[in-house]
């Protein structure tokens, strides 16, 4: 039998035990805590060197651009606040008007293709056809060929002595060289052809992977029910792909509207006669480079490019909202 003198005894030495043990679990608590800590700061650690980059190459040259768009800086001058200045010059500037309506023109017109001859070729290679695996790498080797290389290439085939003209000359069908490469529209046009030429593989690739996700069942269905080609592409094909063609339409109608490279090439850096063929990011680069270079001025118009970007993308992205509601 426990005596009253034991149990007292017990109970005094759980007494003095107790805050030693409070400040070992305190202490077993601390490297839990500590550990947590850390884990929480270990996946910024892995993100910090892409963190950084984005921060000293994109987020701050956008907010210097957006400061020097107000500004008359030069190449070598940090130039004074001006206000809207550049803007207002900008509205009288024939040339920014001549590159913003090239632009548009270059949009317009590659865009419809860049969303429609994909689809059509992603269909062909999509078919169990023979040699189907051989056109889709074909297709695809425009994509991770250098553009400058490629345009250089069509360059050469597109000069007055150049592959092209040399054919249509033996053929008959021309009896002086075409000039594709110093006539303004031809220039535009070869330009166009040389981007469509050169995304169609890339978009042809996406929307191979959007057919897959289109049901049998339902070309079964529309077979049953007497649909010929026609009617299964419009009927079940494009609604399949729906979201993916306003995809393509947004990242498309964005690249082509920045086109730069095709001209560039094509035109050997004289943007066509008089620059006529010239495009607004063309315009960008002539003003914002060399010893005169006009930064301010290269910077207003940059900002004005990105906001007709981005109303360019909420356009799309509301039509693919409309869409979805339907």
């Amino acid at each position: 039998m426990t005596t009253p003198v034991k149990t007292a005894g017990a109970a005094r030495r759980l007494v003095r035990r107790a805050p030693q043990q409070r400040t070992a679990d305190r202490g077993r608590a601390a490297p839990a805590g500590h550990a947590a800590r850390h884990g929480r700061l270990t996946p910024w650690l892995f993100l910090a060197v892409a963190l950084i980059s984005e921060g000293v190459f994109t987020v701050f040259p956008f907010l210097n651009t957006i400061v020097l768009a107000f500004t008359d800086a030069t190449r070598l001058e940090g130039g004074a606040f001006v206000g809207l200045d550049n803007f207002s010059r900008m509205i009288h500037d024939d040339r920014f008007w001549t590159a913003l309506q090239n632009s548009a023109l270059y949009m317009v017109i590659v865009v419809p293709c860049m969303v429609f001859l994909p689809l059509l070729l992603a269909m062909l290679v999509h078919t169990k056809l023979p040699g189907a695996g051989f056109f889709r790498t074909a297709y695809y080797v425009p994509v991770v060929s250098s553009t400058v290389a490629v345009g250089i290439m069509w360059s050469w085939m597109l000069d007055s002595q150049g592959l092209v003209n040399q054919t249509l000359k033996v053929l008959g069908v021309i009896t002086e060289p075409v000039p594709f490469l110093t006539e303004r529209w031809l220039l535009m046009g070869s330009a166009m052809f040389v981007t469509i030429w050169t995304g169609l593989g890339w978009y042809m690739v996406i929307y191979l992977a959007a057919l897959t996700n289109v049901s049998k069942d339902l070309y079964d269905a529309a077979a049953m029910d007497g649909a010929g080609w026609w009617r299964r592409f419009v009927s079940v094909t494009v609604p399949g792909v729906r979201n993916t063609m306003v995809l393509i339409a947004a990242l498309s109608s964005v690249a082509a509207f920045r086109v730069f490279t095709e001209i560039y090439v094509l035109s050997g850096n004289t943007a066509g006669p008089g620059g006529s063929a010239m495009t607004i990011i063309m315009l960008i680069q002539r003003v914002g480079t060399g010893l005169d270079a006009e930064v301010g001025y290269a910077s207003a118009l940059s900002l004005v490019v990105f906001v007709i970007t981005i109303g360019l993308m909420i356009a799309v992205l509301r039509m693919q909202t409309r869409e979805n509601e339907k």
